[in-house]
């Protein structure tokens, strides 16, 4: 932008992750709503956590009630809403930590743009593949039962469309896999991507 000019901090991305011991990026998770993407995400987060890892968790509770608790789920709303959890935590990943996000991120071209905001070797996509009748029985907070009575608007699945990502780098099918399963799978898939270079 125009009359902005960065400034060259003494600290770097490296250097943070040198510090903390492992290499920071984005596990982004997508799906509808009630899949289990939030259940997922928290459960991964204390497994590495209990590593000694330094981790942070964004989801719709921290950031809708605060950062975002302007927009609405209009299209053009929830695109912004993305754009601004990427770049959140494109500057958490630069602090040295690793970011989950779980947010239900339905167009595909929002999910591009976060790839190209955070850098392409610091996102993992994670697609929580959770049939929508099975995210309607479980429908803990009613948000299925109001969209169908017309009460919420725009809401995906019901009256907004889901563009499911084409090729994951993880996807987890939670009719066939526990949550202690899909940690287990997640571990092992981003083992590598924690190790420092000169491991």
């Amino acid at each position: 932008m125009k009359n902005i000019v960065p400034h060259q901090f003494s600290v770097t991305k490296e250097e943070r992750n040198a510090s903390k011991g492992h290499k920071s990026f984005l596990l982004w998770f997508t799906g509808l709503s009630g899949s289990g993407k939030s259940t997922i995400a928290n459960a991964v987060e204390k497994a590495l956590f209990d590593k000694g890892l330094h981790t942070y968790v964004l989801d719709g509770d921290n950031i809708r009630g605060g950062l975002n608790n302007n927009l609405s789920f209009s299209p053009e709303d929830r695109t912004e809403n993305i754009r601004r959890i990427a770049e959140v935590a494109n500057l958490m990943i630069d602090a040295g930590l690793i970011v989950l996000a779980a947010f239900v991120s339905p167009y595909a071209r929002d999910r591009e743009n976060i790839k190209q905001t955070v850098g392409y070797k610091n996102y993992i996509e994670v697609f929580v593949n959770t049939p929508i009748e099975e995210c309607e029985r479980r429908d803990v907070k009613g948000l299925y039962a109001k969209a169908r009575s017309g009460e919420i608007k725009n809401f995906t699945g019901v009256d907004a469309p889901y563009e499911a990502p084409a090729v994951p780098d993880i996807q987890i099918d939670t009719m066939k896999i526990s949550v202690e399963e899909s940690v287990t799978l997640i571990l092992n898939t981003i083992e590598k991507k924690l190790t420092l270079p000169n491991e």
